[in-house]
């Protein structure tokens, strides 16, 4: 899947507070992982999770490989 860093960064920012803890809590990574993942770069407390990002318009291409925690998100932003 490829959607624009900020396309992802514009989910990150719609999601309710407390939102990054429930997603690191249900798939049982570190929050700094979830945080990580929406661009976020503090690997020494979190993880890389399965996308690369190419420079390009609007933040450049993200390359999303594992939509895991994606899915999780859009999931609370339907809920909320």
């Amino acid at each position: 899947m490829k959607i624009t860093f900020n396309e992802l960064r514009k989910i990150k920012d719609s999601l309710p507070d407390g939102s990054m803890h429930k997603i690191a809590e249900d798939l049982k990574v570190s929050t700094e992982t979830v945080r990580n993942y929406f661009g976020g770069a503090n690997y020494e407390k979190g993880e890389a999770m399965g996308l690369s990002i190419e420079q390009g318009p609007d933040g450049g291409i993200v390359d999303i490989a594992d939509d895991t925690i994606l899915k999780k998100a859009q999931e609370l932003l339907a809920q909320s």
